[in-house]
């Protein structure tokens, strides 16, 4: 889930927009959300989704976005699947490349299927799910 309020946010903006654009173009935020098994808040946490997007778009709400998937339980601790890609927020499905990743994720290829499971349009918080197809040696 990304967070934007409270007092522990999990994605903060770092680039203020440069115009006043109903887009927000030029935002950009870095994100430290908890990457869990389910939607739900209370299942178990399997590690973090870090790295940053941004609203490259002037005509909608296209994110680029980069971030880790830093995996932190199981045989997967300490490895990453590395996502690179447009995010175009109000699609039903976005699919983004899997561009990398490092420990059982080395030479990882794929994609990633983004789906909104729910979203605060008053605080912008919301809870994505992502499905990974990976190749990997």
């Amino acid at each position: 889930m990304t967070s934007l309020q409270g007092p522990n946010p999990s994605s903060i903006e770092v680039v203020p927009p440069m115009n006043t654009s109903v887009t927000a173009f030029g935002l950009v935020r870095m994100i430290d959300n908890p990457l869990t098994l389910g939607p739900e808040m209370s299942s178990k946490m399997v590690g973090k989704a870090q790295g940053f997007y941004a609203q490259a778009s002037q005509q909608d709400l296209g994110l680029l976005m980069a971030m880790n998937f830093a995996f932190i339980e199981g045989k997967y601790n300490g490895s990453t699947v590395t996502v690179l890609g447009r995010n175009q927020v109000f699609s039903t499905v976005r699919e983004m490349p899997v561009i990398g990743g490092s420990g059982l994720f080395r030479f990882a290829r794929g994609y990633v299927q983004a789906r909104t499971h729910k979203v605060d349009l008053i605080t912008g918080d919301a809870t994505v799910e992502y499905n990974v197809y990976v190749f990997h040696y």
